[in-house]
Formats: C-alpha cells, sequence, structure tokens
C-alpha cells in the first residue's frame, strides 16, 4: 500500500463514505448536470449588487462575466476588485462554483467580485480556456473607472482548474505587458498536466475529493487536439521563467495530488526572487475548505488568506 498523509480527522469523518467516481465522458455529462450552484441563497441577507454581462472573445464567442459589488458601504474611492476563476477540473463548473470563498472578501475587504464563465473542455481545448479569462480580464481593466474599482487593486484568483489558468492568465498579463495584476491568490491549482509528482502517485486511485486518475482525464480534455508543445499558459508548471509575477498566495492540502506541483511553483518563483506566500494546510484534501467551510482547518485556512489578501490590498478586515 502506498504510503501517504492521512486526512485531518475533522475531515476524515466528514470524507467517510464519499464515493470517488472516475471521470469519463458519460460520467461528466452527469455530473454536469448537478454541478451547477445555486447563488441566490449565498447572496441572499448580502448588501450586494449583482449584475451579468457578455463580453467577446478572442475568437468572437460571448464569454459571461457575473459583477458582484457590496452596497451600502461608506467607501470612498474606487474598491479592490478580486477577479475570480472557478474550479472543476477545467471540464464541469461554472461562474458560481466556489463562489463563497472571494463572497468571503466582499464582505470582509469591500472588494468588487467578478466571476468568469469561461468555455469548458472537451468541448474546447487548448489554449481556448486561459484566453477566455484573459479577455475577461482584459475587458474589467479596461471598464475599471465605470466598474468603480481601482485598477490598481485588480486580484486574480481562483480554486483548482480556476487556480491553475489564474496562474496562466497571470503569466500572460506579464508577457504582454496589460492588464496590470496586483496579486495572484491560486488555492490548490491545477498546474501541471504531466501528473507525475510523487503526490499524483500517492494519491491515484483514492482517496480524495480529486485523483490522479481524474486529474489525467481533466488534463486530456484540455489537450485533445493540441498540436505540438504544450503552452505554459495552459500548463503553468511548464513556463521556464516565473520572474515578474505580482505578489502570489499559493495554498494545498498535504493529502491532495496537487501539493507537490504547488510546492513546487512556490519554490520557483523565490528562486526568481519572487513574493510567494506558501501555506500547506496538514491533512487537507483537495479544495477542502470550500467543500467543507465551517470545519476548522478550513476556516484557518480562509481565515489566513483573507489577512494576506487584507495587507496586500491596505484594507482593514471587518471583524467577524
Amino acid at each position: 500500500m502506498t504510503a501517504r498523509p492521512d486526512f485531518d480527522p475533522d475531515l476524515r469523518a466528514l470524507l467517510a463514505g464519499m464515493p470517488v467516481p472516475q471521470l469519463n465522458a458519460e460520467v461528466l455529462a452527469q455530473v454536469r448536470r448537478f454541478a451547477t450552484q445555486p447563488v441566490e441563497s449565498l447572496l441572499d441577507g448580502r448588501a450586494v449588487e449583482r449584475r451579468e454581462i457578455t463580453v467577446p472573445a478572442a475568437d468572437g464567442a460571448r464569454i459571461l462575466l457575473s459583477i458582484l459589488r457590496p452596497t451600502g458601504t461608506t467607501r470612498s474611492g474606487p474598491a479592490p476588485c478580486v477577479y475570480w476563476i472557478h474550479g472543476g477540473g477545467m471540464v464541469m463548473g461554472d461562474r458560481y462554483s466556489q463562489i463563497d470563498i472571494p463572497l468571503d472578501w466582499l464582505d470582509l475587504l469591500g472588494a468588487v467580485v467578478i466571476s468568469v464563465d469561461y468555455r469548458l473542455a472537451p468541448e474546447v481545448g487548448g489554449t481556448t480556456l486561459v484566453d477566455d479569462c484573459y479577455h475577461g480580464l482584459t475587458w474589467v481593466a479596461e471598464h475599471a473607472a465605470e466598474l468603480g474599482i481601482d485598477p490598481g487593486r485588480i486580484v486574480v484568483a481562483g480554486a483548482s482548474a480556476g487556480g491553475g489558468l489564474a496562474a496562466g492568465v497571470t503569466l500572460m498579463a506579464r508577457d504582454r505587458g496589460t492588464p496590470a495584476i496586483a496579486a495572484q491568490v491560486l488555492i490548490g491549482p491545477m498546474l501541471d498536466h504531466r501528473n507525475g509528482t510523487t503526490s499524483s502517485r500517492q494519491y491515484a486511485g483514492g482517496p480524495g475529493v480529486w485523483t490522479a486518475e481524474m486529474n489525467e482525464f481533466g488534463w486530456r480534455c484540455v489537450l485533445a487536439g493540441l498540436d505540438g508543445e504544450v503552452p505554459a499558459y495552459v500548463s503553468a508548471a511548464l513556463a521556464d521563467d516565473l520572474s515578474g509575477l505580482p505578489p502570489t498566495y499559493i495554498d494545498a492540502g498535504s493529502a491532495e495530488v496537487f501539493r507537490d506541483e504547488d510546492v513546487d511553483y512556490a519554490t520557483r518563483i523565490w528562486a526568481a526572487g519572487g513574493h510567494a506566500d506558501l501555506h500547506v494546510w496538514a491533512g487537507g484534501c483537495h479544495g477542502f475548505d470550500a467543500l467543507y467551510p465551517t470545519a476548522p482547518l478550513s476556516a484557518a485556512a480562509r481565515r489566513t488568506r483573507s489577512d494576506w489578501l487584507a495587507r496586500l490590498l491596505g484594507a482593514a478586515l471587518v471583524p467577524a
């Protein structure tokens, strides 16, 4: 039996009996029908204004953005912005997946949250997903004044697949010189299509929320039909140069597939002279703080992340 870190005791109890489905085209179609998260219950009781718009993608398709703005505040001047990229293995989910995470920052920091509904694999592949996210971000930066956001305080954030896409978008923005990104927050990011780390091998066949086999399926869907080398914008771990990136927050669980590729990404940012905060939560499974937000480990991870973001944005946290 492969030795591997065990789950945090609270998470282990919550995970007990959870089935570990093996993704394929048929299972994906079934999962997608239940993967859409209604946002109304999350917004109920919050002072927030919601607006839905579409912006053009590089190929002329329309990308849907949800803009969530805090209301009833006495803030003077433009607000910080969190540009949110959802998770789902690049094959499922929508702009409201894991949206409770950036909504914490709307509540605590008065941030405007803008979430992008990028197209999914296998219907599209290659760079299309990251291109959609980049073009949505570019539109946000170009319309900062009318959106009431500070163009100098735009944070790109995402979980799992969204964390990988956030890393790709940030590399793309650095290389193209626009838009300015104040920070990137990568939550258990999906960074490496090669799926060959020790943690990938440890969580092959389960247990866990996202196994090495599921990871291989997601990447196969993204890379299908891609000619030539895999671009670093798609699989950020391939980037040769990690210099010139904005301040970066990376966290992961010790008991998940993405642990080692995430640690390596932070290490390479430091090697390039960059600023990265890395947190590996002992016993954390993949997506633990999104799945079980009230578990003690999840609460600690969320608060630590919010404290970092508040310091970076120069915002004061609202007492809980």
